[in-house]
């Protein structure tokens, strides 16, 4: 084949992508773009919010301390740290997070998130989301991205009382999806949100789907529900294990977030 028409395929493959900068076209159609966090300025914007400690594994070392949030040149950075500067805060590590909860939901459409991480044993940043109106698993849970240490890979879940609890079924469908990720780079992780499925994607690339199966009721899925995002560094627990301190400071960096409505 010649390179003049090698030239004119890949023009027209990356023409196939993103038809404007507020359009883009994937293999389920046409997308416009209906909301955006390009994390401009030093402060965040009024859509999102803090995350305060909790009492949930990923919430043990939470804090809203200034020293974990940064935002510069369009890019906001949470950090995991050593506590070595909050003398009132017995927690051995602090990690920043922040949610839109009550600020900005997310139903019926394509969410994309451009991140890079840093690499460190014990590293847990996910960006998901859950329910606003539900408890717990009862509405159901998208990890839209968890990476665990310096994996070359990320992974991609969605958790309810069926994928949890539920031993009656024998064959269930796959809940859970990994791709591969450029670790030392920014990629970018994506759902797709829809009445009857769960379409997951990193860098464009289909890593799976969840569908809904009736048969097996609502709790198989509740996903059709308006949702909120969680972007937090997480650091320690039951899943990735002990951290070592000499990896951090972990920086946690994301460059946009991005929802799309089908056109």
């Amino acid at each position: 084949m010649k390179a003049t028409t090698i030239l004119c395929l890949l023009v027209l493959a990356s023409l196939s992508l993103c038809t404007s900068a507020k359009t883009i076209r994937t293999a389920h159609g046409e997308w416009e773009l209906v909301w955006e966090e390009q994390f401009k300025g030093k402060k965040l914007s009024p859509y999102w919010s803090r995350i305060e400690r909790n009492k949930a594994d990923w919430g043990n070392y939470m804090s809203k301390d200034d020293r974990l949030f940064s935002q510069k040149g369009g890019i906001l950075t949470l950090w995991g740290r050593v506590n070595d500067f909050l003398p009132s805060d017995t927690a051995r590590y602090l990690t920043g997070g922040i949610t839109t909860s009550h600020r900005k939901l997310f139903s019926r459409g394509r969410i994309e998130i451009r991140i890079k991480m840093d690499n460190a044993t014990g590293a847990w940043p996910a960006a998901w989301l859950l329910p606003q109106y539900d408890a717990w698993p009862n509405g159901g849970e998208i990890d839209i991205m968890e990476r665990l240490n310096g994996d070359e890979i990320a992974y991609q879940t969605v958790h309810s009382p069926f994928t949890l609890y539920d031993k009656t079924v024998k064959n269930k469908p796959r809940s859970g999806f990994t791709g591969p990720i450029k670790k030392d780079d920014y990629n970018v992780y994506g759902v797709e949100l829809y009445a009857d499925s769960l379409c997951f994607f990193i860098n464009d690339q289909y890593t799976g789907t969840y569908r809904r199966m009736p048969e097996y009721g609502e709790q198989q899925y509740p996903f059709d529900r308006p949702m909120y995002l969680l972007i937090d560094m997480q650091l320690g627990g039951k899943w990735v294990g002990g951290v070592n301190p000499k990896d951090l400071p972990y920086r946690y960096q994301i460059d946009y977030v991005k929802f799309y409505k089908k056109k």
